[in-house]
């Protein structure tokens, strides 16, 4: 009798449990929509990108260049190092920018030091003796951090000499000739910003870090290069490039009113006329977190300043005079970040969905209509295909097949961080505010260099435990691929309620394997895995 009680409630349809699934399929279908259309712009900035390396190769750039043989047209230059508690890459940094080639005579350094630790010392030391080779170079320090990193280059800019100020963060080491492979593009009186591309000179040192330079090759070749090319909004990255000290000005200067005021400077300067100028030929070297701490702390601020710049910048973008394809990009790179989100409600709604599928007769049709939302992983992975082929310098048969290797490891760990960076978003879109929290910068010379390093956070994150809830919530999802089986609606009409509940052999040839989602519920797996492993075990 129990039995045949619980047989029938497993049979009948649940009013609730109807509304309940209809809107969580609601959710997971939005979701999956805003993941398609993002796909579809990273394919038109990949036909972007393929025109501007043909265009490149016919040699089609005429932008005009100043002469630095000409002492004529030498412009003044400021370089701005905002530095914070940077004890292991200090030394680094002054001597590398010390070797910078550039008439001395129009060249000024300043080091914008907000240390609240020993370090302050032993860089105005640094500095003097820098100072004592006849370079202008000067220490500056505040007496707060109002603004961080947004207030020290305010400040910083308010005594600038040069009229074009090149900026780069502590872990950065630009080549000696660098100031003359982007100085000449000023020459363009519209040209408000050059921005360089990224190189990173600890890519392989682990997974981790291969896993950033992956991403971060991405946003430089595909997006910035892509939108660049056509006229698009790009942004400055924070490091790495040269403004313009009149575009900065004109922009409303530094604020520090979002986690990324880089980005923030960079849309109001554009909507304000001013063109931005990208080099991916120019490599500027600089190292990734390794520890995963840092990883995370440098992701949660990117991805929140990222939200906190759509809820700012929106409703400017969209009121604008720019075309409807800009603003489309426009508000696409400032939703970035909100991807985030949306892969992982994706995810969380996907282990339900499996078994919404499978119990409601009423949903089938929709379930095969989102089938196609599945070429979204396709556009994908042929975008990041060709910058793969880019920064590799290779292609050919092996090639791919490391590709295809490093791409789903890539998605897996990129989706494993998903809660952190959903975090984020959701801070950054209620506009919630947070301090500018460093990335640690290491110096690493050695495979457990980072070890010793004082500023890496000991403690794991107390998102920890979720990841590994996760973790073993994605292991249920490749799991109910062969659960679902038993509670399709239609099937459990003609199926024996003693071989249901195992007292009777079933005859289950006709009970179909659900596997639709066990690749992708097995990445997830993986991916929170071995976030939760890194940060809980390894750290690196």
């Amino acid at each position: 009798m129990l039995y045949g009680l619980l047989f029938t409630l497993i049979k009948s349809t649940n009013d609730t449990l109807y509304i309940i699934s209809s809107i969580l399929l609601i959710i997971y279908i939005v979701s999956l929509v805003m993941v398609f259309f993002y796909s579809l712009a990273q394919l038109n900035l990949l036909f972007n990108y393929l025109k501007a390396k043909k265009n490149e190769k016919k040699g089609l750039d005429n932008s005009p260049k100043f002469d630095l043989n000409n002492p004529d047209e030498v412009p003044y230059v400021t370089i701005q190092l905002p530095v914070f508690n940077e004890k292991y890459v200090m030394k680094r940094l002054l001597k590398n920018i010390a070797l910078l080639d550039y008439p001395r005579e129009k060249l000024e350094i300043q080091v914008l030091d907000d240390s609240t630790d020993e370090t302050v010392i032993k860089t105005k030391e640094r500095v003097e003796k820098l100072a004592d080779t006849g370079l202008d170079i000067v220490h500056i320090t505040r007496t707060n951090r109002q603004g961080f990193k947004a207030g020290a280059l305010k400040e910083g800019l308010a005594i600038a000499k040069g009229e074009l100020i090149a900026i780069f963060d502590s872990d950065f080491l630009p080549d000696p000739d660098w100031l003359h492979k982007t100085i000449p593009y000023f020459k363009d009186e519209k040209i408000g910003v050059v921005q360089t591309r990224w190189s990173h000179i600890n890519r392989n040192y682990s997974l981790l870090t291969k896993i950033q330079a992956f991403a971060l090759d991405a946003h430089f070749i595909l997006e910035q290069m892509g939108r660049n090319s056509k006229g698009h909004f790009i942004n400055f990255n924070g490091t790495a490039g040269v403004w313009r000290k009149e575009c900065i000005y004109d922009a409303g200067n530094w604020e520090g009113d979002t986690l990324t005021e880089d980005l923030d400077l960079s849309y109001r300067a554009q909507l304000k006329g001013w063109q931005f100028k990208y080099l991916v030929d120019v490599e500027t070297p600089a190292e990734l977190p390794v520890v995963i701490s840092a990883a995370r702390s440098q992701q949660f601020r990117w991805n929140k300043g990222g939200a906190e710049n759509f809820q700012k910048m929106f409703k400017k973008i969209i009121h604008s005079d720019l075309s409807f394809k800009t603003k489309a990009h426009c508000v696409l790179h400032l939703l970035n970040s909100t991807m985030f989100l949306n892969v992982f409600i994706v995810g969380v709604l996907s282990v339900p969905m499996l078994y919404i599928k499978n119990y409601f007769d009423d949903f089938k049709g929709y379930f095969i209509a989102m089938s196609f939302f599945g070429i979204s992983t396709l556009i994908f992975f042929i975008c990041y295909w060709y910058m793969y082929k880019h920064v590799q310098k290779k292609s050919g048969f092996k090639a791919f097949v490391q590709y295809i290797r490093t791409f789903f490891t890539f998605f897996s760990v990129a989706m494993g961080l998903s809660l952190n960076n959903s975090g984020a978003v959701i801070e950054g879109h209620r506009r919630k505010r947070s301090e500018f929290v460093r990335t640690p910068k290491f110096n690493i010379k050695s495979i457990d260099g980072w070890k010793k390093n004082k500023y890496i956070r000991k403690k794991p994150s107390k998102n920890v435990v979720y990841e590994g809830f996760l973790c073993l919530y994605f292991l249920f999802g490749i799991a109910s691929a062969w659960f679902v089986r038993y509670i399709g609606q239609n099937k459990l009409k003609s199926y024996d309620k003693d071989c249901f509940f195992g007292l009777a052999p079933c005859d289950a040839w006709y009970i179909p394997f659900d596997s639709g989602l066990i690749i992708f519920h097995l990445m997830l797996f993986l991916g929170f895995g071995f976030i939760f492993y890194t940060s809980v075990f390894r750290k690196v």
